[in-house]
């Protein structure tokens, strides 16, 4: 048998109810899988109802370890009335339940609407909500036994290297001329410039000089909740990590700016900065870092890097689908990040 099919086996509704939801006294309640996948970092979502109440039960894919950092994370933001969902006791005090290999927590399901980007409203709410999960945990300390999750990652050496494959996949588009790379080479000199501004303002960051925190790192629509009181709730502290300020809100930021509707809106990326900087203000060297982040052309990057090393095996259909779709707004991306370009100037004389 598939080891796929192993693990599914062992995710049946017989064996959740027998041997985890037993743990919380939900022996009896009602299961609907919302998410599973099964890859290497194997994760399972279920929706929990028993008694007029609804739990999400999850899966998890890291250690016990790590649990307890993302278990403190949760908790120090409880603290601070930040709206998270608490992970439940087991009837016997525990904070999780382990089954052959497999870490599963509960907690309490959030119902809402997720973060609606076609809402301005919303991303501004967003902002400033993460905002406040960044002044409250400025001083955040997990509880012994956790694994330290620490990001602080170098994104001059990230974007520097990324800039420099470009150079290479230009190379290797004008050798194949396919229409690929006759796509990637129509859209290339707006691309290499948007990476040249990323890896030039990278290269003068100082990371001493920016706030650090604990970052949810997966800040997206997802992933804020909406209730029917319109207050905000954040979940899924999956990746959670001490790390810069500027890569939470660099990540939240590039979710909505690249889409269709919101198509790099400098006014909507600066009315969130304001709204953020309403609870906690930012270094220069934190612009530095989200102007960098937010120019590099990522997509454009990641589907050459993806082609070019599968060129003999790909579909080249869909890539040729995907690159057509992601070049389509660059040069509106080159105008906004001119203009973010000149407002920093204008603040902080970069």
């Amino acid at each position: 048998m598939p080891q796929s099919a192993v693990k599914y086996i062992l995710l049946s509704e017989d064996k959740l109810k027998k041997f985890i939801l037993s743990e919380y006294n939900l022996e009896n309640a009602y299961i609907n899988q919302i998410k599973f996948k099964d890859t290497d970092k194997q994760r399972a979502v279920y929706k929990v109802e028993y008694n007029s109440k609804s739990y999400c039960l999850k899966k998890v894919y890291y250690t016990v370890e790590e649990l307890l950092f993302v278990y403190s994370s949760i908790e120090w933001l409880y603290r601070f009335n930040l709206n998270v969902p608490k992970i439940l006791s087991t009837k016997s005090g525990g904070r999780f339940v382990i089954y052959n290999d497999m870490i599963f927590i509960l907690t309490p399901w959030i119902e809402g609407e997720k973060c609606n980007y076609d809402n301005t409203s919303h991303i501004i709410k967003s902002a400033k909500t993460l905002a406040k999960v960044h002044k409250y945990t400025e001083n955040f300390f997990p509880i012994e036994g956790s694994n330290l999750r620490l990001g602080y990652e170098n994104i001059y050496s990230s974007m520097n290297k990324h800039f420099h494959q470009l150079l290479n996949y230009s190379n290797l588009a004008f050798e194949y001329q396919d229409i690929f790379s006759n796509i990637f080479i129509s859209h290339f000199d707006i691309c290499i410039n948007l990476a040249k501004i990323s890896n030039d303002v990278a290269s003068h960051i100082n990371t001493s000089n920016m706030r650090k925190s604990l970052c949810h790192l997966d800040f997206v629509n997802k992933n804020i909740i909406f209730d029917n009181k319109q207050n905000v709730w954040i979940i899924d502290f999956d990746k959670c990590k001490l790390d810069y300020c500027a890569h939470d809100i660099s990540y939240f930021l590039r979710r909505f700016l690249k889409r269709e509707n919101t198509n790099w809106d400098l006014n909507l990326l600066i009315d969130c900065i304001h709204e953020y900087e309403k609870i906690i203000p930012l270094t220069v060297d934190d612009y530095r870092y989200i102007l960098s982040y937010i120019s590099f052309p990522q997509k454009y990057w990641k589907l050459s890097r993806d082609y070019y090393n599968n060129i003999e095996k790909c579909n080249k259909s869909s890539f040729i689908t995907l690159l057509s779709k992601t070049v389509k707004h660059t040069e509106k991306q080159l105008e906004m990040i001119y203009g973010f370009k000149n407002f920093i100037e204008e603040n902080y004389l970069l």
